[in-house]
């Protein structure tokens, strides 16, 4: 399913944005005059309004700006690099542009605080990245991604750049910013791709563990999580998500949002939480979950260590569909073959089974007179003979049945895999994927954590 978002996607026709931004600099700026993106809703705890789509094409219309100066000297240092007020008023402008955050006298001090824990991070990372001489980004790789992100707001790379230089934002200073950004995913992947595989028995027991969730009620979500020791405590953690949700009701997009402000590792994939099973999360997220309906957001809900916002994209009640792959070793036994026959296979099958593991299970039944062995694939239990369906359903991924009866003979049954099944289920490699994509970003969070605690880091 499509992300439904409370607001537009980011493109030039977005007036409001590009005129506040140049407003940042002037002095003054103009309020957004079209229909807002979300009304005003019911006060249930943890839940907002519905979001709609605000009006493509907007007219600008004056109104006071909240007064804002930064000094042009240091604002701070990171070791031995500085942090100007120039620089700052940079970053500020980009989280601006891409959040499409309307800059007001009660958000500002937060994007304010947002920008320059970006910048330390950012000056982290460029002193780390310059330790290791062959790790260069290329112009022609920031230009790619230049492209990506102008491909994405609707338009070229060049009338891009002409759209943020006029809200005031110098291409060089976006390129260094994506050049970095570029150069610390290289030297994170280079560092720790190894230690961020995971192993084939992870990957099966995660299966294992959607496989039984599956027909638990499950929410798409979108996340935003504002970390309190990041923003000055969780008061202030609390009062920067509530200014994020009243700019997403006024249109806002939740990407964008989530991109430039949250703390979350989805922040990447515009706060893109995929599917969560009821059950598998904090009591608080579970609350909200329950109550929003799709396409709603809800009110900032705090948590330890910060506050999230949740959108809900999706729901479904889960799905009792399950995939097994099994493979099979067996006597033939005609449906008429006496007790005697049938007692001297179970004898014989039980001295075997022991010995027997997914990946030898079919050599064995080749080496063997007298046994037949084949790969049953994978199928949906419901579909099973129900001989078979008790095993397919309880047995441990990589175990080997007790022997079976059936018209046909006497079987064991390996089963090789188990997992969710119906259209959204995901697969092995999209499981292995999501849990490195895991591991990398936990490494590298402690990475940067590492670095900040090891920096000199002084604010003016």
């Amino acid at each position: 399913m499509l992300l439904e978002e409370p607001g537009l996607t980011m493109g030039l026709m977005r007036f409001s944005t590009s005129v506040a931004i140049a407003a940042l600099i002037a002095g003054s700026a103009v309020a957004q005059s079209a229909e807002p993106a979300a009304t005003a809703g019911p006060a249930a705890t943890g839940q907002a309004a519905p979001a709609q789509a605000a009006a493509a094409a907007q007219t600008p219309a004056p109104s006071a700006m909240p007064d804002f100066e930064l000094a042009d000297g240091v604002v701070a240092t990171v070791n031995d690099a500085i942090i100007t007020g120039f620089d700052l008023r940079q970053r500020m402008l980009v989280i601006i542009a891409m959040s499409q955050v309307q800059p007001t006298e009660e958000n500002l001090p937060a994007i304010q605080q947002q920008a320059l824990q970006a910048l330390v991070e950012e000056r982290l990372q460029r002193q780390e990245i310059a330790k290791y001489p062959d790790l260069v980004v290329s112009d022609a790789e920031v230009d790619e991604e230049l492209a990506g992100m102008a491909q994405d707001a609707g338009t070229t790379r060049e009338l891009y750049l002409e759209f943020l230089e006029r809200g005031g934002i110098r291409p060089a200073t976006l390129r260094e910013q994506l050049r970095t950004e570029a150069g610390w995913r290289q030297l994170v992947g280079g560092r720790f791709n190894s230690r961020a595989r995971v192993s084939r028995s992870q990957v099966e027991q995660a299966m294992r563990q959607l496989s039984e969730t599956a027909s638990k009620p499950q929410y798409l979500v979108g996340e935003i999580y504002i970390e309190a020791g990041r923003v000055g405590g969780q008061q202030a953690a609390l009062n920067g998500a509530q200014q994020l949700v009243e700019q997403m009701v006024q249109g806002a997009p939740f990407q964008a949002v989530a991109r430039q402000f949250s703390a979350a590792p989805s922040a990447i994939r515009g706060g893109d939480a995929g599917w969560v099973v009821q059950g598998s999360i904090q009591p608080a997220l579970q609350t909200a979950m329950e109550q929003l309906d799709v396409g709603q957001l809800s009110r900032p809900i705090p948590v330890e260590g910060g506050v999230y916002i949740i959108y809900m994209r999706d729901k479904r009640t889960g799905s009792t569909t399950s995939m097994v792959s099994l493979k099979q070793i067996m006597v033939e036994l005609a449906e008429t073959a006496s007790p005697a026959d049938v007692a001297a296979a179970t004898t014989r099958l039980n001295a075997l089974r022991s010995q027997l593991t997914c990946d030898n299970i079919l050599q064995r039944a080749t080496s063997e007179q007298g046994l037949l062995g084949a790969d049953l694939g994978e199928s949906d239990v419901a579909n099973l003979a129900p001989q078979f369906q008790d095993a397919a359903r309880a047995a441990e991924v990589g175990s080997i049945s007790a022997p079976i009866r059936t018209p046909l003979g006497l079987h064991l049954v390996a089963v090789c895999g188990r997992r969710a099944g119906g259209p959204d289920a995901p697969t092995y490699q999209q499981v292995e994927s999501r849990l490195q994509n895991q591991n990398l970003a936990m490494l590298a969070r402690r990475y940067s954590r590492d670095l900040r605690a090891d920096a000199l880091i002084e604010m003016k």
